[in-house]
């Protein structure tokens, strides 16, 4: 190593804290502990944070703020795609991961440093992200993983801490949360079985509101810009507008069963009530305004995107073409979505678009046809029935089987 310096990405939870004692302790190397902050972190929550990071023995620390970069480069994709892993997950962690890497490398370049650290453990996608991004943007970095090398246990890394003197309650933390623009992640005792619930006190955002409550969403362009007709500089204070609104009806519950990178099944809770309503009320505008081939290849680009961006292959280069196709069917994505929010649940009511393809001049479905005729359609559907006619009578002619 040219010396000594490394870049911990920090989330101030048990494992990254522990990193920081390890590090400091076991290999003598000066830590610059960097949270990125995807949304998830307030100015005041930031700051108990760089405390943490001092009191474990860090050198320094540094909150990088990428949430709009975040929601431009990446965020505002996963809705014009529509994108649900496995048509549950909106890739609350998946997505931000990425950026915490990149900006980690990044960091670690812009000091000098020689290598740079992350707390995944051995059995999960997230060392697989971290590890992608930064063989790819600094391979000349040594890439340090005390968690997944030593294979510790939770207990294990509390008693050490401990040991050391930092004993900050770590048992009382049931459940891991994380929470980023895109959604909060909620692990347990629960996820790690394939039937238990995640009880009502796991989630950070519980009941608050049971009245029903209309809101109408305005997007542009795709882009929501816009809730209960109060318009914003920008479309993340939009999103954090919803959420709050949305929060309060404990909106956007939900369990997810996936596929991880490294081929074993997984289990995660999640609460995302914004993403989720505004990924439902973006398609619903969609479907009223985009064409039958345009929502089909959406789909498929759009679930391609989704799976590489899980999978730690942001920075493919495939990504930035269908990046392209994707805001390109945005163009006339643009109107008001009416959605009821409930207790658990919300209902999307319709969509008002200049650009509604559900033209009156032309018929309503199943009502009344202006621009045809019925001879009109004896024709075509006498034409589109050649490729089924000559198939069943080439096969009627075969002998059946004895």
């Amino acid at each position: 190593m040219k010396n000594n310096k490394v870049v911990l990405a920090f989330s101030g939870g048990l494992d990254t804290s522990f990193c920081v004692k390890y590090l400091t302790i076991e290999k003598g190397m000066e830590v610059h502990a960097l949270t990125v902050n995807t949304g998830g972190f307030s100015a005041e929550e930031g700051e108990v944070l760089r405390q943490k990071a001092l009191d474990l023995g860090a050198k320094s620390f540094v909150m990088a703020e990428v949430e709009r970069g975040y929601y431009q480069d990446c965020v505002r994709y996963l809705v014009y795609g529509n994108v649900l892993r496995n048509n549950t997950y909106p890739l609350s962690v998946s997505a931000e991961r990425m950026f915490q890497a990149i900006e980690t490398a990044k960091y670690a370049r812009e000091i000098g440093a020689s290598a740079v650290a992350h707390g995944s453990t051995g059995a999960g996608n997230d060392q697989v992200r971290f590890d992608l991004v930064f063989q790819t943007l600094s391979e000349d970095l040594e890439i340090i993983t005390p968690i997944r090398d030593l294979r510790l246990s939770r207990q294990e890394e509390i008693d050490y801490l401990e040991k050391n003197g930092i004993s900050w309650g770590w048992e009382k933390a049931k459940y891991s949360i994380n929470q980023g623009l895109w959604g909060t992640s909620v692990g347990g005792a629960e996820t790690l079985s394939s039937h238990k619930p995640l009880p009502e006190e796991a989630y950070p955002s519980p009941l608050q509101k049971t009245t029903p409550e209309k809101v109408e969403l305005t997007f542009v362009k795709g882009e929501m810009v816009a809730v209960n007709g109060q318009y914003f500089d920008h479309p993340v204070e939009a999103i954090h507008a919803l959420q709050a609104l949305a929060k309060a009806f404990a909106i956007g519950r939900d369990i997810h069963v996936g596929d991880t990178i490294i081929g074993i099944k997984g289990r995660v809770g999640f609460e995302a009530a914004a993403p989720l309503i505004i990924i439902k009320a973006h398609h619903l505008l969609e479907k009223h305004v985009l064409s039958k081939w345009q929502l089909y290849w959406k789909e498929q680009m759009g679930n391609w995107y989704g799976m590489l961006l899980h999978e730690g292959q942001f920075l493919e280069p495939v990504m930035r073409n269908i990046e392209v196709f994707l805001e390109s069917t945005q163009e006339s994505v643009s109107g008001n979505v009416f959605v009821e929010l409930h207790p658990y649940r919300f209902e999307l009511h319709g969509i008002q678009s200049d650009h509604d393809l559900m033209h009156s001049s032309f018929g309503q479905y199943g009502e009344m046809n202006k621009a045809w005729t019925g001879d009109d359609v004896k024709g075509f559907t006498k034409i589109l029935a050649n490729a089924g006619k000559i198939y069943q009578a080439v096969h009627s002619d075969k002998p059946e089987a004895e």
